[in-house]
């Protein structure tokens, strides 16, 4: 019965983020089609919501692994999960004159597309369907992906620093100007996110090892 609900429970998890993650891809993608480059100005205005509750969301996998509910390893997820949360809503949200910058549509296109390459595969597996193709994804074309999001979320914080000589953040903090938390928060992306990725290569490795393994016993 356990496992049923939490199979059950699985199951509405991926297919709500793989929803909210199709719906954000395809409004953005309609956006840059119908007002090109001008549409980066409303962009975050028109998908910052869902986004905000994908994010949000993606903090219960956290949880899933610590109860054993999924499988994986605690540390990728949680440097990936929370380098993103803090990004959104220290920088995104909490600046709102940086939001129209296209630095900003770049990075939730590097986010949607890690997305989309997780859920879909997580969802085969669920439903007992794996696919060679989303394996794949899932395990190899993610981590150059991961790589050039990484980049783009350090060159985020970069430009969004002018912002927050003047902004909320500039004032609330009497310790000291909030620019130089995050340049001391730079260095620590760059080590977490490269022990990530030896984290995602050794996965890779095993993921694909296992589906060898099942090929030749069929």
């Amino acid at each position: 019965m356990r496992c049923s609900i939490q199979l059950a429970y699985l199951l509405l998890y991926n297919l709500l983020q793989f929803s909210g993650t199709t719906w954000i891809f395809a409004n953005m993608t309609a956006r840059f089609l119908f007002f090109g480059r001008g549409a980066q100005v409303g962009t975050f205005y028109s998908v910052g919501v869902i986004m905000s509750v994908c994010q949000l969301l993606s903090l219960l996998e956290l949880f899933h692994i610590a109860d054993g509910i999924e499988k994986g390893q605690l540390f990728p997820r949680f440097v990936q999960v929370m380098e993103r949360n803090l990004l959104l809503f220290v920088v995104f949200v909490g600046q709102e004159e940086f939001q129209s910058q296209l630095i900003v549509c770049v990075q939730f296109y590097m986010w949607n597309i890690l997305q989309l390459l997780r859920y879909p595969h997580n969802l085969l597996c669920l439903v007992g369907m794996p696919s060679s193709s989303t394996l794949w994804a899932r395990y190899t074309l993610i981590i150059p992906v991961y790589v050039l999001s990484v980049l783009t979320e350090g060159i985020s914080i970069w430009q969004a620093l002018p912002y927050f000589d003047s902004g909320i953040y500039s004032i609330q903090l009497h310790t000291g100007n909030f620019r130089y938390v995050l340049l001391a928060y730079l260095p620590l992306l760059a080590i977490a996110s490269s022990v990530t990725v030896g984290f995602l290569l050794k996965q890779r490795k095993q993921q694909l090892d296992i589906w060898n393994k099942k090929l030749k016993r069929k």
